[in-house]
């Protein structure tokens, strides 16, 4: 077999081989990738071009190497499910950089961001004063979320009615049915007060996917599939 037809089915393998993995992964690999996802990402690239390439390459050996780099995000996304302590840890956590309108230096630092790549960033959110920002935060995946202050947004319907005229940063309490303690002391609330709160709705932890609760105290829940289908049939 000639060196030119070998590489033509060498490639072709890999190609569908790596199409095939990333169906297995999911169409998260597609969107916004972790710093690991994105590492696992350049080297399975690396290892199907030398396979591709390099005659001398066994395809086993190569095939084998692959699949050891794909199954790692499998067990990792596996385990970052179970564990908002894993996930942090190999996702990261988000970094506030403006709250209230005023910058703060330390995150700045922190994350290697210069003042000019942020105010890049707002600008390109059509924001160009920082005083106009409420709460600004960058994400796991590097990007940055901007909310503005409630003076400077789209008028909304809701505000036309009644609505106030602050509006602060929401803090996600409860995450996959277990209390989020970092979120709660950036609000100043204590295991007490959600407690009471579920007690007067007559729920537990254990039935809440994810509970969000803003500065006044307004709380939003959602609920585990099953116990969602279990109140559609009950309406």
């Amino acid at each position: 077999m000639s060196e030119v037809v070998n590489t033509i089915i060498r490639s072709l393998l890999i190609i569908i081989s790596l199409f095939f993995i990333t169906k297995l992964l999911g169409k998260k690999q597609l969107s916004k990738l972790s710093f690991f996802e994105y590492i696992v990402g350049i080297t399975v690239g690396d290892i199907a071009g030398s396979i591709s390439m390099d005659s001398e390459i066994n395809m086993k050996d190569g095939a084998t190497s692959i699949l050891i780099w794909t199954s790692i995000p499998l067990f990792i996304s596996y385990f970052s499910l179970k564990s908002k302590r894993f996930r942090d840890f190999v996702e990261g956590t988000p970094t506030i950089f403006i709250q209230d309108g005023n910058l703060i230096e330390d995150h700045l630092r922190k994350e290697k961001y210069s003042l000019d790549e942020l105010l890049e960033q707002l600008r390109t959110q059509s924001i160009f004063r920082v005083e106009d920002v409420e709460f600004a935060m960058l994400e796991a995946n590097g990007e940055l979320s901007v909310l503005l202050k409630k003076l400077k947004q789209t008028v909304l319907v809701e505000d036309i009615l009644d609505a106030p005229l602050v509006e602060k940063e929401v803090y996600s309490i409860i995450m996959d049915g277990k209390l989020n303690r970092h979120a709660l002391n950036n609000c100043n609330l204590s295991d007490e007060w959600v407690n009471s709160a579920l007690l007067k709705r007559g729920l537990t932890i254990e039935e809440i996917f994810l509970a969000q609760v803003d500065r006044n105290g307004n709380i939003t829940f959602d609920f585990y599939d099953i116990m969602n289908e279990e109140q559609d049939r009950s309406k």
